[in-house]
């Protein structure tokens, strides 16, 4: 029987012509209207007006939601940043920042794990730990969200969110065709960044996946031993491997990437970080995002003062290091860089930094 068909938990991410069979339509121009009705944030089957009553009847019997997720909390700072908690299935809550900039652009801020597993001491998601990947489907329904929010139409995504976007590659990659889909949101993949903290069997796989979606690669430092106390990823494919991946995937890939280099106090802001870092970049054409740390009072570091930072920049520029001096967004409501963590999950706060370049229009 009908009801006793098996049915995916969301709608999202699949093509009309599975819709269709998952649904058994009979007619397939329903599937596509279905479709469409989805992108554009509506996922009740009764609010599907254009649907026969009979048929939108039959199938919220069978599904009372497209939709896996649902909002459970939401709120907006003064500069017009949203940050969403984003209640999954299962319970669990991720979260997810809308971002506007002084340009008026619209970008999408999406966590791709609940949790991290990478542990990095100076993001509040990392004091969670890992308790599950996000499928592709619960990654573009915080997109959708998101949408709910929005004035205007969201331009860009970045994976800057919760969670380390390849250690769940293949959920990531298959979101990120979703919405560069014409059919969908027509996104380009030169307004899709993806960050990483190092993980080189990521970036490799990525580079295999050909598509040319920015890539921001997390450093801090340029120095193994203090990034391996920083960033415990450093102590399985170090500063030295990782650079040798992204020679492999700006070659392959002739894209430029990005360097986020977060700015912690009294330690990685002195001169001999500043020459390291200059050494690090000096054969990659990459642009340096210097990003003054988010402060969260149960982590054991402190924001750079702007003299401090000043300093800095001025050994940048006589080590001739391409940079950006980057202003954090969304930090008032805790959706900035480093600050997501979710009480009900044990512990998420971010931080977001936009990954919006002035080349990308």
């Amino acid at each position: 029987m009908e009801q006793t068909k098996h049915l995916p938990l969301s709608l999202y991410g699949l093509e009309a012509e599975t819709i269709a069979e998952i649904l058994s339509l009979t007619k397939n121009f329903q599937a596509k209207q279905i479709f469409n009705w989805l992108v554009k944030g509506v996922y009740t089957f009764e609010a599907m007006t254009d649907l026969p009553k009979a048929e939108r009847e039959r199938l919220s019997s069978l599904m009372s939601s497209a939709c896996s997720s649902s909002i459970h909390t939401s709120e907006t700072d003064e500069s017009g940043a949203t940050k969403m908690g984003i209640r999954l299935h299962d319970g669990k809550v991720v979260e997810c920042v809308l971002l506007v900039d002084k340009k008026g652009r619209h970008t999408a801020c999406l966590s791709s794990q609940v949790g991290c597993a990478q542990g990095c001491t100076f993001c509040r998601t990392g004091t969670m730990g890992l308790s599950r990947n996000l499928s592709a489907e619960e990654i573009i329904e915080q997109y959708i969200h998101l949408l709910s929010a929005s004035k205007q139409p969201i331009t860009h995504i970045v994976y800057m969110g919760m969670g380390e976007p390849l250690a769940n590659i293949a959920p990531v990659t298959r979101s990120i065709r979703y919405f560069h889909n014409p059919n969908t949101f027509n996104i380009s993949l030169r307004r899709i960044t993806v960050s990483t903290c190092g993980v080189v069997p990521g970036i490799l796989k990525l580079t295999e996946q050909k598509l040319p979606v920015k890539l921001a690669v997390s450093l801090v430092s340029a120095d193994n031993r203090l990034r391996d106390r920083i960033m415990p990823v450093n102590q399985t494919w170090d500063i030295m491997t990782l650079k040798k991946a992204l020679l492999h995937y700006q070659r392959l890939g002739g894209k430029r990437f990005t360097i986020e280099y977060c700015m912690l106090g009294n330690t990685n802001t002195d001169e001999i970080s500043a020459k390291k870092l200059a050494s690090y970049v000096r054969d990659l054409d990459v642009i340096v995002n210097l990003i003054p740390w988010n402060p969260a009072e149960e982590l054991p570091y402190q924001t750079p003062t702007e003299e401090e930072i000043d300093h800095f920049t001025l050994l940048l520029d006589r080590l001739h290091v391409n940079y950006t001096r980057r202003r954090s967004r969304g930090r008032q409501i805790n959706g900035a860089c480093g600050q997501l963590a979710v009480p009900i999950n044990k512990g998420l706060d971010l931080d977001y930094e936009s990954m919006v370049d002035e080349d990308d229009e």
